[in-house]
């Protein structure tokens, strides 16, 4: 691997790490989330997804879905980004068919 990719590895790292730890501080064990805890996880699930959000934060993504529906909230299927990138991704695609690479 390279350097800069070793460089955002770990800064991804300590931003997961900094999430879990401002996670734990506004609850008291890991069986019994406060409400602070599901809000602070709901919240983050507009960024990130529900699967990253429960890989980030270490708690099953079952219980986040489980929040979702007990509070309501309306989940895209995936982040809003990815609908970005994948429009992108085609595009670059039809481009390279075109010179005859695909």
């Amino acid at each position: 691997m390279k350097d800069p990719e070793l460089l955002k590895l770990a800064l991804v790292g300590l931003q997961n790490e900094e999430t879990q730890m401002h996670f734990a501080l506004l609850g008291k064990g890991k069986w019994n989330y406060t409400n602070k805890q599901k809000n602070y996880a709901l919240s983050l699930i507009d960024t990130y997804g529900v699967r990253a959000t429960a890989r980030i934060l270490q708690i099953p993504r079952r219980t986040i879905q489980r929040w979702c529906h007990l509070y309501g909230k309306q989940v895209n299927r995936c982040p809003l980004w990815v609908y970005d990138w994948a429009e992108r991704r085609r595009k670059r695609r039809e481009f390279w068919q075109r010179r005859g690479y695909y």
